[in-house]
Protein backbone atom coordinates (compact mmCIF):
# COMPACT_ATOMS: atom_id res chain seq x y z
CA UNK A 1 0.00 0.00 0.00
CA UNK A 2 2.78 2.59 0.88
CA UNK A 3 6.10 2.51 -0.88
CA UNK A 4 9.34 4.96 0.59
CA UNK A 5 11.16 6.04 -1.65
CA UNK A 6 13.78 8.54 -0.12
CA UNK A 7 14.59 8.66 3.52
CA UNK A 8 16.23 12.21 4.44
CA UNK A 9 19.30 11.73 6.35
CA UNK A 10 18.76 14.65 8.67
CA UNK A 11 15.34 14.28 9.96
CA UNK A 12 12.44 11.52 9.50
CA UNK A 13 10.84 13.16 6.39
CA UNK A 14 10.48 10.56 3.62
CA UNK A 15 9.03 10.73 0.57
CA UNK A 16 6.93 7.40 -1.10
CA UNK A 17 3.70 6.35 -3.07
CA UNK A 18 0.43 5.30 -1.40
CA UNK A 19 -0.95 2.82 -3.75
CA UNK A 20 -4.67 3.23 -3.52
CA UNK A 21 -7.86 2.16 -5.00
CA UNK A 22 -8.31 4.80 -7.33
CA UNK A 23 -4.68 5.32 -8.15
CA UNK A 24 -1.66 6.65 -6.63
CA UNK A 25 -0.70 9.42 -4.60
CA UNK A 26 2.78 10.75 -3.86
CA UNK A 27 4.00 11.83 -0.29
CA UNK A 28 4.70 13.78 1.11
CA UNK A 29 1.27 15.29 0.06
CA UNK A 30 -1.63 17.66 0.76
CA UNK A 31 -5.32 16.56 0.98
CA UNK A 32 -7.85 19.47 -0.31
CA UNK A 33 -11.22 18.92 2.05
CA UNK A 34 -13.94 18.05 -0.18
CA UNK A 35 -16.29 18.42 2.76
CA UNK A 36 -19.57 17.43 1.41
CA UNK A 37 -18.45 16.11 -1.92
CA UNK A 38 -17.10 19.34 -3.70
CA UNK A 39 -13.86 20.94 -3.09
CA UNK A 40 -15.89 24.58 -2.45
CA UNK A 41 -15.81 26.46 -5.62
CA UNK A 42 -13.92 24.24 -8.03
CA UNK A 43 -15.07 21.01 -9.65
CA UNK A 44 -12.99 17.70 -10.01
CA UNK A 45 -10.81 18.90 -12.94
CA UNK A 46 -9.81 22.15 -11.41
CA UNK A 47 -8.44 20.32 -7.90
CA UNK A 48 -6.38 18.18 -10.75
CA UNK A 49 -5.12 20.78 -12.67
CA UNK A 50 -3.59 22.06 -9.72
CA UNK A 51 -1.75 19.22 -9.23
CA UNK A 52 -3.69 16.75 -6.66
CA UNK A 53 -4.41 13.43 -6.23
CA UNK A 54 -6.39 13.10 -3.18
CA UNK A 55 -8.86 14.41 -1.96
CA UNK A 56 -11.28 14.14 2.04
CA UNK A 57 -14.84 13.84 1.98
CA UNK A 58 -16.84 14.09 5.29
CA UNK A 59 -18.68 11.23 6.55
CA UNK A 60 -20.15 13.38 9.45
CA UNK A 61 -21.83 15.78 7.01
CA UNK A 62 -22.16 13.49 4.22
CA UNK A 63 -24.03 10.88 6.34
CA UNK A 64 -26.53 13.81 7.60
CA UNK A 65 -27.25 15.33 3.66
CA UNK A 66 -27.27 13.47 1.15
CA UNK A 67 -26.62 10.18 3.26
CA UNK A 68 -24.91 7.67 2.17
CA UNK A 69 -28.07 5.09 0.96
CA UNK A 70 -28.38 8.27 -1.73
CA UNK A 71 -24.51 8.31 -2.46
CA UNK A 72 -23.78 4.65 -2.41
CA UNK A 73 -26.87 4.71 -5.09
CA UNK A 74 -24.63 6.80 -7.41
CA UNK A 75 -21.83 4.09 -7.09
CA UNK A 76 -20.24 5.59 -4.43
CA UNK A 77 -18.52 9.19 -3.48
CA UNK A 78 -16.35 9.07 -6.88
CA UNK A 79 -19.30 8.69 -8.98
CA UNK A 80 -21.19 10.84 -7.04
CA UNK A 81 -18.83 13.56 -7.49
CA UNK A 82 -17.44 12.40 -10.48
CA UNK A 83 -13.80 12.46 -8.72
CA UNK A 84 -11.59 9.78 -10.57
CA UNK A 85 -8.46 9.85 -8.10
CA UNK A 86 -8.21 8.46 -4.18
CA UNK A 87 -10.97 10.06 -1.33
CA UNK A 88 -9.80 9.82 2.10
CA UNK A 89 -13.00 10.03 4.97
CA UNK A 90 -13.06 11.57 7.91
CA UNK A 91 -14.78 9.42 10.51
CA UNK A 92 -17.11 12.05 12.37
CA UNK A 93 -15.20 12.47 15.66
CA UNK A 94 -13.23 16.19 15.01
CA UNK A 95 -17.18 17.13 14.29
CA UNK A 96 -17.89 15.57 17.61
CA UNK A 97 -15.16 18.20 19.19
CA UNK A 98 -16.68 20.89 17.37
CA UNK A 99 -19.89 20.48 18.54
CA UNK A 100 -19.15 19.92 22.08
CA UNK A 101 -16.56 22.18 22.67
CA UNK A 102 -17.44 25.39 20.37
CA UNK A 103 -13.88 26.55 20.05
CA UNK A 104 -13.86 26.40 16.01
CA UNK A 105 -15.38 28.74 13.73
CA UNK A 106 -19.00 27.89 12.60
CA UNK A 107 -18.19 27.80 9.09
CA UNK A 108 -16.49 24.46 9.96
CA UNK A 109 -18.97 23.31 11.96
CA UNK A 110 -21.33 24.01 9.00
CA UNK A 111 -23.35 25.15 11.79
CA UNK A 112 -26.22 26.81 10.29
CA UNK A 113 -29.13 29.94 11.88
CA UNK A 114 -32.35 28.57 12.63
CA UNK A 115 -34.47 30.30 9.76
CA UNK A 116 -37.36 32.22 10.79
CA UNK A 117 -40.46 30.10 11.83
CA UNK A 118 -38.18 27.12 12.07
CA UNK A 119 -37.24 25.48 15.52
CA UNK A 120 -33.58 25.94 16.83
CA UNK A 121 -31.47 23.20 14.98
CA UNK A 122 -28.21 24.27 16.30
CA UNK A 123 -26.06 20.68 16.39
CA UNK A 124 -24.73 19.39 19.88
CA UNK A 125 -23.61 16.63 21.45
CA UNK A 126 -26.06 15.22 24.10
CA UNK A 127 -23.67 11.94 25.05
CA UNK A 128 -20.43 10.46 24.50
CA UNK A 129 -20.47 6.78 25.99
CA UNK A 130 -18.93 3.76 25.09
CA UNK A 131 -21.48 2.66 22.63
CA UNK A 132 -20.83 5.89 20.78
CA UNK A 133 -21.88 9.74 20.64
CA UNK A 134 -25.95 10.86 20.85
CA UNK A 135 -25.98 14.14 19.10
CA UNK A 136 -28.41 16.50 17.54
CA UNK A 137 -28.17 16.87 14.07
CA UNK A 138 -27.79 20.38 13.01
CA UNK A 139 -30.21 20.31 10.02
CA UNK A 140 -33.24 19.30 11.96
CA UNK A 141 -32.94 19.21 15.20
CA UNK A 142 -33.50 15.51 15.39
CA UNK A 143 -31.14 13.01 17.69
CA UNK A 144 -28.62 10.71 16.14
CA UNK A 145 -26.13 7.95 17.06
CA UNK A 146 -22.84 7.54 15.49
CA UNK A 147 -21.26 4.60 16.79
CA UNK A 148 -17.97 3.21 15.93
CA UNK A 149 -20.10 0.72 13.69
CA UNK A 150 -22.20 3.10 12.05
CA UNK A 151 -19.31 5.38 11.20
CA UNK A 152 -16.86 2.36 9.36
CA UNK A 153 -21.03 1.32 7.60
CA UNK A 154 -21.23 5.21 6.24
CA UNK A 155 -17.80 5.46 4.41
CA UNK A 156 -18.08 1.52 3.05
CA UNK A 157 -21.39 3.24 1.27
CA UNK A 158 -19.29 6.16 0.50
CA UNK A 159 -16.72 3.61 -0.96
CA UNK A 160 -13.51 5.65 -0.08
CA UNK A 161 -9.52 4.57 -0.35
CA UNK A 162 -9.03 5.21 3.17
CA UNK A 163 -11.57 4.92 6.16
CA UNK A 164 -10.17 6.79 9.46
CA UNK A 165 -11.73 5.16 12.53
CA UNK A 166 -14.16 6.45 15.04
CA UNK A 167 -12.07 8.52 17.83
CA UNK A 168 -12.93 11.16 20.66
CA UNK A 169 -11.12 14.55 19.89
CA UNK A 170 -10.62 15.93 23.17
CA UNK A 171 -9.93 19.82 23.79
CA UNK A 172 -6.66 21.10 25.32
CA UNK A 173 -8.11 22.13 28.61
CA UNK A 174 -9.68 18.97 29.62
CA UNK A 175 -7.87 16.85 32.83
CA UNK A 176 -5.45 14.37 32.10
CA UNK A 177 -7.52 11.83 33.80
CA UNK A 178 -10.00 12.28 31.08
CA UNK A 179 -7.96 12.30 28.25
CA UNK A 180 -6.74 9.09 29.95
CA UNK A 181 -10.13 7.68 29.62
CA UNK A 182 -10.81 9.67 26.20
CA UNK A 183 -7.77 7.78 24.60
CA UNK A 184 -8.46 3.95 26.07
CA UNK A 185 -12.46 4.80 24.54
CA UNK A 186 -10.70 5.40 21.38
CA UNK A 187 -8.66 2.48 21.24
CA UNK A 188 -11.67 -0.08 22.35
CA UNK A 189 -13.33 1.74 19.37
CA UNK A 190 -10.53 1.25 17.32
CA UNK A 191 -10.99 -2.47 17.37
CA UNK A 192 -14.14 -1.88 17.17
CA UNK A 193 -14.00 -0.19 13.67
CA UNK A 194 -10.90 -2.62 12.34
CA UNK A 195 -13.62 -5.76 13.59
CA UNK A 196 -16.37 -4.49 11.15
CA UNK A 197 -14.40 -3.57 8.45
CA UNK A 198 -13.06 -6.80 8.49
CA UNK A 199 -16.85 -8.54 8.20
CA UNK A 200 -18.19 -5.93 5.83
CA UNK A 201 -15.69 -3.52 4.37
CA UNK A 202 -15.54 -3.17 0.93
CA UNK A 203 -12.30 -4.36 -0.65
CA UNK A 204 -9.68 -2.38 -1.44
CA UNK A 205 -10.36 0.14 1.48
CA UNK A 206 -7.30 1.11 3.83
CA UNK A 207 -8.86 1.69 7.65
CA UNK A 208 -6.23 4.34 9.50
CA UNK A 209 -6.44 3.87 13.16
CA UNK A 210 -6.15 7.53 15.19
CA UNK A 211 -3.82 8.41 17.39
CA UNK A 212 -4.86 10.34 20.69
CA UNK A 213 -3.02 10.87 24.24
CA UNK A 214 -3.61 15.00 24.37
CA UNK A 215 -0.16 16.53 25.09
CA UNK A 216 0.53 13.76 27.25
CA UNK A 217 4.08 12.41 26.44
CA UNK A 218 3.24 9.67 27.83
CA UNK A 219 -0.04 9.19 26.51
CA UNK A 220 0.49 9.80 23.15
CA UNK A 221 3.43 7.29 23.29
CA UNK A 222 0.65 4.49 24.49
CA UNK A 223 -1.62 5.43 21.55
CA UNK A 224 0.64 5.31 18.77
CA UNK A 225 1.86 1.69 20.37
CA UNK A 226 -1.92 0.72 20.20
CA UNK A 227 -2.49 1.88 16.85
CA UNK A 228 0.48 0.60 15.47
CA UNK A 229 -0.52 -2.92 17.54
CA UNK A 230 -3.67 -3.07 16.02
CA UNK A 231 -2.14 -3.72 12.33
CA UNK A 232 -4.23 -0.93 10.61
CA UNK A 233 -2.62 -0.39 7.55
CA UNK A 234 -2.20 3.34 8.15
CA UNK A 235 -2.05 5.72 11.03
CA UNK A 236 -3.66 9.30 11.55
CA UNK A 237 -2.47 11.79 14.46
CA UNK A 238 -4.97 13.60 16.02
CA UNK A 239 -6.68 15.20 18.68
CA UNK A 240 -5.85 18.10 20.81
CA UNK A 241 -1.85 19.32 19.75
CA UNK A 242 -1.47 21.72 21.93
CA UNK A 243 -1.75 25.81 23.13
CA UNK A 244 0.56 26.86 20.60
CA UNK A 245 2.27 26.13 17.89
CA UNK A 246 5.93 24.87 19.25
CA UNK A 247 3.96 22.65 21.79
CA UNK A 248 1.87 21.11 18.80
CA UNK A 249 5.14 20.36 16.63
CA UNK A 250 6.40 18.91 19.59
CA UNK A 251 3.53 16.64 20.11
CA UNK A 252 3.20 15.61 16.82
CA UNK A 253 6.85 14.71 16.99
CA UNK A 254 6.74 12.54 20.23
CA UNK A 255 3.91 10.92 17.60
CA UNK A 256 5.88 10.34 14.41
CA UNK A 257 9.35 9.41 16.96
CA UNK A 258 7.20 6.16 18.78
CA UNK A 259 5.68 5.22 14.77
CA UNK A 260 9.11 5.45 13.50
CA UNK A 261 10.42 3.11 16.09
CA UNK A 262 7.46 0.82 16.00
CA UNK A 263 5.57 0.81 12.83
CA UNK A 264 8.31 2.85 10.35
CA UNK A 265 6.85 1.47 6.91
CA UNK A 266 3.47 2.59 7.20
CA UNK A 267 1.76 6.00 6.29
CA UNK A 268 0.94 8.95 8.48
CA UNK A 269 -1.44 11.43 7.93
CA UNK A 270 -2.03 14.39 10.38
CA UNK A 271 -5.78 15.66 10.69
CA UNK A 272 -6.61 19.41 10.44
CA UNK A 273 -3.15 21.12 9.67
CA UNK A 274 -2.75 23.18 6.97
CA UNK A 275 -1.03 26.44 7.64
CA UNK A 276 2.18 26.96 5.80
CA UNK A 277 4.68 26.35 8.64
CA UNK A 278 2.82 23.62 10.07
CA UNK A 279 3.17 21.77 6.70
CA UNK A 280 7.23 22.80 6.34
CA UNK A 281 7.87 21.37 10.35
CA UNK A 282 5.23 17.99 9.32
CA UNK A 283 7.33 17.43 7.03
CA UNK A 284 10.53 17.39 8.39
CA UNK A 285 9.06 14.93 11.61
CA UNK A 286 7.53 12.67 9.12
CA UNK A 287 4.10 13.30 8.01
CA UNK A 288 3.35 11.78 4.89
CA UNK A 289 -0.12 13.70 3.99
CA UNK A 290 -2.05 16.45 5.68
CA UNK A 291 -5.47 17.66 5.24
CA UNK A 292 -7.12 21.13 6.34
CA UNK A 293 -9.63 23.74 5.16
CA UNK A 294 -6.87 26.59 5.50
CA UNK A 295 -6.27 27.80 1.96
CA UNK A 296 -10.18 27.42 0.81
CA UNK A 297 -11.74 29.10 3.78
CA UNK A 298 -9.08 31.79 3.54
CA UNK A 299 -9.34 32.31 0.37
CA UNK A 300 -13.36 32.62 0.66
CA UNK A 301 -12.89 35.21 2.95
CA UNK A 302 -10.66 37.38 0.74
CA UNK A 303 -6.89 35.97 1.76
CA UNK A 304 -4.42 35.02 -0.65
CA UNK A 305 -0.87 32.86 0.50
CA UNK A 306 1.49 34.74 -0.24
CA UNK A 307 5.77 34.07 0.62
CA UNK A 308 5.45 36.42 3.83
CA UNK A 309 6.11 34.96 6.50
CA UNK A 310 6.39 37.30 9.43
CA UNK A 311 2.59 38.33 7.50
CA UNK A 312 1.48 34.07 8.28
CA UNK A 313 1.93 34.04 4.75
CA UNK A 314 -1.09 35.45 3.42
CA UNK A 315 -2.61 38.87 2.87
CA UNK A 316 -6.17 40.17 3.20
CA UNK A 317 -6.78 41.47 0.03
CA UNK A 318 -10.43 42.73 1.53
CA UNK A 319 -8.72 45.37 2.88
CA UNK A 320 -9.29 49.08 1.58
CA UNK A 321 -5.63 49.68 0.46
CA UNK A 322 -5.76 47.00 -2.19
CA UNK A 323 -8.94 49.27 -4.14
CA UNK A 324 -6.88 50.28 -6.53
CA UNK A 325 -3.73 47.72 -6.88
CA UNK A 326 -2.68 46.57 -10.07
CA UNK A 327 -0.26 44.22 -9.31
CA UNK A 328 -1.35 40.66 -9.35
CA UNK A 329 -1.52 38.51 -6.22
CA UNK A 330 2.09 36.90 -6.68
CA UNK A 331 4.57 38.06 -8.78
CA UNK A 332 5.69 35.30 -11.30
CA UNK A 333 2.82 32.78 -9.43
CA UNK A 334 1.89 29.97 -12.56
CA UNK A 335 -1.37 29.52 -10.67
CA UNK A 336 -4.59 29.97 -13.31
CA UNK A 337 -5.04 33.26 -11.37
CA UNK A 338 -1.96 34.96 -11.58
CA UNK A 339 -1.66 33.73 -14.75
CA UNK A 340 -4.44 35.00 -16.77
CA UNK A 341 -3.23 38.46 -14.75
CA UNK A 342 -5.85 39.14 -12.57
CA UNK A 343 -5.36 41.94 -9.98
CA UNK A 344 -4.92 42.35 -6.37
CA UNK A 345 -8.08 45.35 -6.95
CA UNK A 346 -10.05 43.12 -9.42
CA UNK A 347 -9.95 40.65 -6.46
CA UNK A 348 -10.50 43.37 -3.82
CA UNK A 349 -13.66 44.20 -5.22
CA UNK A 350 -14.90 40.67 -6.17
CA UNK A 351 -14.71 39.99 -2.91
CA UNK A 352 -16.54 43.23 -1.47
CA UNK A 353 -19.58 42.73 -3.96
CA UNK A 354 -19.73 39.07 -2.54
CA UNK A 355 -19.18 37.77 -6.17
CA UNK A 356 -17.91 33.89 -5.99
CA UNK A 357 -15.93 34.56 -8.94
CA UNK A 358 -13.59 35.91 -6.05
CA UNK A 359 -13.38 33.02 -3.61
CA UNK A 360 -13.02 30.80 -6.80
CA UNK A 361 -9.53 32.65 -8.34
CA UNK A 362 -7.93 32.89 -4.69
CA UNK A 363 -9.24 29.06 -3.96
CA UNK A 364 -6.93 28.51 -7.28
CA UNK A 365 -4.24 30.37 -5.99
CA UNK A 366 -4.41 29.06 -2.81
CA UNK A 367 -4.19 25.82 -3.49
CA UNK A 368 -1.70 26.06 -6.33
CA UNK A 369 0.23 27.60 -3.87
CA UNK A 370 0.24 24.68 -1.95
CA UNK A 371 0.51 21.91 -3.92
CA UNK A 372 3.91 23.95 -4.92
CA UNK A 373 5.15 23.93 -1.81
CA UNK A 374 4.56 20.28 -1.25
CA UNK A 375 6.71 19.42 -4.72
CA UNK A 376 9.44 21.56 -3.39
CA UNK A 377 9.71 19.63 -0.50
CA UNK A 378 9.49 16.41 -2.13
CA UNK A 379 12.31 17.30 -4.41
CA UNK A 380 14.23 18.54 -1.52
CA UNK A 381 14.19 15.16 0.51
CA UNK A 382 14.99 13.46 -3.16
CA UNK A 383 17.78 15.64 -3.72
CA UNK A 384 18.80 15.42 -0.30
CA UNK A 385 18.53 19.24 0.35
CA UNK A 386 15.51 19.55 2.84
CA UNK A 387 17.33 21.75 5.55
CA UNK A 388 18.04 23.91 2.56
CA UNK A 389 14.86 24.07 0.58
CA UNK A 390 13.02 24.33 4.39
CA UNK A 391 15.12 27.25 5.35
CA UNK A 392 14.55 29.23 2.29
CA UNK A 393 10.92 28.58 2.66
CA UNK A 394 11.27 30.35 5.87
CA UNK A 395 12.71 32.63 5.11
CA UNK A 396 10.08 33.84 2.61
CA UNK A 397 11.02 32.09 -0.80
CA UNK A 398 8.16 31.68 -3.07
CA UNK A 399 7.53 27.88 -4.24
CA UNK A 400 8.77 26.89 -7.63
CA UNK A 401 7.13 23.54 -8.40
CA UNK A 402 9.34 20.31 -8.61
CA UNK A 403 9.45 21.19 -12.21
CA UNK A 404 10.43 25.04 -11.77
CA UNK A 405 13.55 23.38 -10.61
CA UNK A 406 13.95 20.94 -12.72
Amino acid sequence: MFEIRTRARDSLARTGTLHLAHGDVRTPAFVPLATRGAVKTLDPLDVQGLGYEMVLGNTFHLLLSPGPELVAQFGGLHEFMRWPGPIITDSGGFQVFSMGHGSVADEIKSRRPPKTGRAQTGGAILEISEAGVRFRSYLDGGERLLTPESSMAVQASLGSDIALVLDECTPFHVTRDYTARSTERTHRWLGRCLSWHEQYGPPGQCVYGIVQGGVEPDLRAESAEVVAGSGCPGVAIGGSLGQDKAQMHEVVKWSTAVLERVAPERPRHLLGIGEIDDLIAGVEVGIDTFDCAVPTRLARHGVALVPDPAGRWRVDLAKARWRDSRAPVLEDCPCPTCRAGHTRGYLHYLYRAGETTGARLLTLHNLSFVARLMEDLRAAIDAGRLAEVAGALRAGAAPMGAAAQA
